[in-house]
């Protein structure tokens, strides 16, 4: 299947977007049955990840912790003043792959796909292909 393009607009510099609607959204019209779905963020600062969806305060706690690993300001040499962004889209990934069975993503009852932005508010692209097999 051909890649699909979703837009994704993100309100802070640091901020976890639910799109499994979406990406479910993709995987019903694809007409794939059994096979995988590919989720993949064409940006450097920012990243795709798996984690808690029922639960707003598991993302939060999320960005909280890695703000105090990876702080914004540390002293960084990169001139453009998003070091931190980089490294933490390096950390949690540029894709994601999920399991496609009857139709249907194949996620755990509390998992959501998230898309993360750590360099906002931007407007970004999310690249989704179902593929059978």
């Amino acid at each position: 299947m051909a890649i699909v393009e979703l837009k994704i607009s993100t309100g802070g510099r640091d901020e976890f977007v639910d799109v499994t609607g979406k990406v479910r959204a993709v995987v019903a019209a694809s007409g794939v049955r059994d096979g995988v779905c590919r989720v993949f963020v064409p940006h450097t600062t920012a990243a795709v990840t798996i984690n808690e969806g029922a639960d707003p305060a598991v993302t939060r706690d999320v960005i909280m912790e890695l703000d105090k690993v990876i702080p914004h300001s540390d002293g960084y040499a990169h001139r453009e003043g998003n070091s931190a962004a980089h490294i933490k889209a390096s950390l949690l990934g540029a894709s994601e792959m999920v399991l496609v069975e009857g139709g249907s993503l194949v996620l755990g009852t509390w998992q959501a796909v998230y898309f993360c932005e750590f360099d906002g508010p931007r407007a970004r692209r999310l690249l989704v292909q179902c593929t059978e097999g």
